[in-house]
């Protein structure tokens, strides 16, 4: 799947997290074969997606969205039982847009919809559950600034503090708890590159990649809200 080659070390939890996605993600996932690494075909999807936003006038299609989301699940499962939380919600909530890419356009068609049915906030409306997707690429994007801050970075350190600043504003004491304790579960940072089948020097590049290319998707979703005057503290 993706192109992996041979040694790339997919665990059962992985194989089933795969399993979890509909079929627009898995055509999706399959159409990335021949794709070297994970984090080569996320990067270019949410390159190909930003190109798409601009030819689109600025707007943003629920179908190539949702379908490129879902390829970010792959690394959710590189990072092991410490995500695993993480990795459930994102692909449930992936998984919802992919069904709402069928009746809808673009992003901002279900968040007008939403606020139209005063539902923007409820538990399985697609506004909620594309906020949660946003924060699940926040966090991954986060995770990777902090992992390139530093030489020899730990993942313990780049994914305590990237929690910290993307979801542990939004998650109960118990929650928050237990993931610092799964914290402890991550992998090294060098079983991390292996795991997605890099080098200490590609991985830097193709982390850029996505950091890059994910921001102004990130900030365009931030906007829709706020455009709406709907804060993002929830």
């Amino acid at each position: 799947m993706l192109g992996f080659r041979t040694q790339m070390p997919w665990s059962s939890a992985q194989e089933e997290s795969q399993g979890q996605l509909f079929e627009g993600a898995a055509a999706v996932v399959a159409a990335r074969q021949g794709m070297e690494t994970p984090l080569t075909a996320v990067a270019e999807a949410f390159e190909e997606l930003a190109r798409g936003m601009d030819a689109d006038g600025g707007e943003l299609r629920l179908a190539p969205f949702s379908d490129t989301c879902a390829l970010v699940s792959v690394l959710f499962s590189s990072l092991g039982m410490a995500f695993r939380f993480a990795e459930i919600e994102y692909v449930t909530k992936v998984n919802d847009l992919i069904g709402a890419g069928k009746s809808y356009r673009t992003l901002s068609d279900i968040l007008d919809k939403d606020i139209e049915n005063d539902s923007v906030k409820k538990q399985g409306s697609h506004s909620r559950n594309l906020r949660r997707v946003r924060l699940g690429l926040g966090l991954i994007k986060a995770l990777f600034e902090q992992f390139l801050t530093t030489e020899g970075c730990s993942l313990y350190d780049a994914a305590t503090t990237a929690y910290g600043q993307v979801c542990a504003p939004f998650h109960s004491w118990a929650i928050r708890k237990a993931v610092g304790a799964g914290m402890y579960t991550l992998p090294s940072r060098e079983q991390l590159i292996v795991r997605l089948n890099e080098t200490d020097c590609s991985v830097q590049k193709e982390m850029r990649r996505y950091i890059d290319a994910s921001s102004p998707i990130i900030e365009y979703i931030d906007n829709l809200f706020l455009s709406r005057n709907i804060s993002l503290d929830w």
